[in-house]
């Protein structure tokens, strides 16, 4: 069914692009960006199946392999602060192809490493790229579609992360009997994902929310036009067509009103990744920890953990437009403070206990972990909009990376049940914070998000024959 013959509500503060109906290029563009998540999950999970080779191959020490498992995520700390405020400045369809051709290009390089310096810094310029993507195709996303499925949708694409990562475990589980070299083809084969998921892109528009925030409207009309009907035009995106253009600053993410949103941002983003990272870079470690051996246990567990992530993220991307995101958070983080903390009481802790700990966990962290690409874009305008998104995935690595530095040592000297109370302990945080920052974006339009006018009574808009379908 097309746009005219479905009819919707604007207001003076919403417009064509948050008020149409879902569509096929919105679908399309959805599956798009969902390329880069998938690539995340199953680069950042590879690795810790090419450890089983590559600890021996190259002779690595405790130091070292802590090394390997956070280069990536400190890269993505650099990515994403650095390319989130680049893609605000020159654009989100340009890096949303560089990026993938670096990811393909030092995946691939990996691959021929022969020093532990040369993975480390494989795996570094690896996470900046994948950094990168975070703010680049999130945000382009987010600029293109309708309140009512933007929540839903921009967590889809991050739910597909689980899906990469529970694919790395079975990649890896079929490469285990290739040889001492396995891991090498392990850590090239993100190559094979990133080059696919350029060739879908290519061709994908502007944003024209961006355009007009940089003065070009010409250029933001012939994408209206192209998108959703010759008919249209910048008059039916007045809330964003109006005023003069805006070139944010790095430092606009903290004045005014987005510094809040910035605090609240970061802490809940760090809150969810640290425990999230260090269970998927070393679940095989954690699973051994636990008492369970072989490759049936330890490559079947870890997959089955990265499919549970996949299965808690169905009700939660149906509940994000239900409940709400506030509400959703606040329930995640709470099951999982619950979740991981039990086993830590619980006298000579057997294997059993442990492991329903870490499938709960990765239950109700998949119902809720999408949250970090959906309130960034929802909370900051369109010329910040990258900016933030790359400063909270900056800020959430700092943590993430130092943890997974650790985690091998906390599995030696605390064992699982102690691992996975500091596990808790840190989402007790991210509830507080939550309870505390946390507002609710759900069904409201990005101006009204990010701007203090208030709504007018709904229109209803004269649409005639065009091309969104």
């Amino acid at each position: 069914m097309s746009i005219h013959e479905r009819g919707f509500a604007m207001s003076a503060t919403s417009n064509l692009i948050d008020d149409a109906p879902l569509t096929k290029f919105h679908k399309k563009l959805t599956f798009f960006a969902s390329g880069g998540p998938f690539i995340d999950g199953y680069a950042l999970s590879i690795i810790g199946i090419a450890l089983i080779t590559m600890v021996p191959g190259l002779n690595m020490t405790p130091t070292e392999i802590g090394l390997v498992g956070a280069a990536s995520l400190v890269g993505i700390f650099f990515g994403g602060g650095i390319f989130g405020w680049l893609t605000d400045k020159i654009g989100r369809h340009k890096m949303y192809i560089a990026d993938l051709i670096a990811l393909a290009l030092f995946s691939l390089l990996n691959g021929f490493a022969t020093e532990i310096w040369q993975v480390v810094l494989c795996r570094f310029f690896l996470g900046m790229a994948i950094g990168a993507d975070y703010p680049i195709a999130t945000s382009l996303l987010a600029e293109f579609l309708p309140k009512e499925h933007r929540g839903r949708l921009l967590g889809a694409t991050f739910v597909v992360w689980a899906i990469g990562a529970a694919v790395a475990y079975a990649v890896g589980y079929l490469l285990r009997d290739m040889g001492p070299d396995a891991w090498r083809v392990m850590v090239a084969s993100p190559a094979i994902f990133a080059v696919i998921t350029l060739l879908f892109r290519l061709g994908t528009p502007e944003s024209p929310r961006w355009l007009l925030s940089r003065g070009r409207r010409d250029e933001a009309d012939a994408v209206i036009k192209k998108v959703y009907g010759q008919q249209y035009g910048l008059a039916d995106i007045a809330s964003d067509s109006e005023g003069p253009a805006k070139q944010g600053k790095f430092m606009d993410i903290f004045k005014g009103q987005f510094w809040k949103r910035t605090l609240f941002v970061s802490i809940f983003w760090t809150a969810q990744v640290i425990p999230l990272f260090a269970v998927y870079t070393f679940a095989p470690d954690l699973l051994h920890s636990m008492g369970l051996t072989g490759d049936a246990n330890l490559y079947g567990g870890s997959f089955l953990i990265s499919m549970l992530f996949v299965v808690g993220g169905i009700p939660g991307l149906w509940l994000v437009e239900k409940i709400g995101r506030r509400k959703l958070l606040l329930w995640s983080f709470g099951i999982i403070v619950v979740a991981l903390a039990v086993p830590a009481f619980i006298p000579n802790v057997q294997a059993a206990p442990l492991f329903i700990a870490l499938a709960v966990f990765a239950l109700a962290s998949g119902a809720s972990s999408f949250l970090e690409v959906v309130y960034p874009n929802e909370l900051f305008p369109t010329e910040i909009r990258a900016t933030a998104v790359g400063f909270g995935t900056a800020i959430s690595r700092v943590g993430s990376a130092a943890s997974t530095y650790l985690m091998p040592v906390a599995i030696l000297s605390l064992g699982a049940a102690g691992s996975l109370l500091i596990g808790a302990v840190i989402s007790l945080v991210g509830l507080l914070a939550t309870f505390l920052l946390a507002p609710e974006t759900a069904n409201k339009s990005l101006s009204e998000l990010t701007t203090e006018k208030k709504s007018a009574m709904p229109i209803t808009s004269k649409a005639t024959e065009g091309s969104l379908s």
